[in-house]
C-alpha cells in the first residue's frame, strides 16, 4: 500500500525557492512526529526537518534559517518551504512519519518515490 506521495520537486536557480509538499497515510500520520529527508546519489538519507503534532520544528544546521516545514493535519499533508537555495541543496527529497526513539528517528511508513530537486548555479 502506497503511504507517502511527495511532490513539487524541479529544477531551481540557486537563491531560488521552492515548496515541496507529500500526502500521507492518516494511519501513519495521525499523532506522529512529520519528517523531510533528502539522498543524494551514492549517499544515505540526510534528516533535514521535522515537525512534531503540536508545530514545533528542529532542522539540520545546513539549511537553518532557510527552509521551513509545516504540517495540515485536517487533510493529513506536510510541507518543505525551501528558500535560498544552493547547489548542495539537490538531491531526492522524501517526505515520511517518524518516531524518536532515544536519540534516533525511525520511520513508520514506507517510502515514497521522492521528488527530484535540483539546484543550478
Amino acid at each position: 500500500q502506497v503511504q507517502v506521495v511527495e511532490s513539487g520537486g524541479d529544477s531551481v536557480q540557486a537563491g531560488g525557492s521552492l515548496s515541496l509538499s507529500c500526502v500521507v497515510s492518516g494511519s501513519i500520520f495521525r499523532g506522529n512526529t512529520m519528517a523531510w529527508y533528502r539522498q543524494t546519489p551514492g549517499k544515505q538519507r540526510e534528516l533535514v526537518a521535522v515537525i512534531s503534532t503540536g508545530g514545533a520544528t528542529k532542522f539540520v544546521d545546513s539549511v537553518k534559517g532557510r527552509f521551513a516545514i509545516s504540517r495540515d493535519n485536517a487533510n493529513n499533508m506536510a510541507y518543505l518551504q525551501m528558500n535560498s537555495l544552493k547547489p548542495e541543496d539537490t538531491g531526492v527529497y522524501f517526505c515520511n512519519a517518524v518516531r524518536l526513539y532515544g536519540t534516533n528517528y525511525s520511520t513508520l511508513g514506507s517510502w515514497g518515490q521522492g521528488t527530484q530537486v535540483t539546484v543550478f548555479s
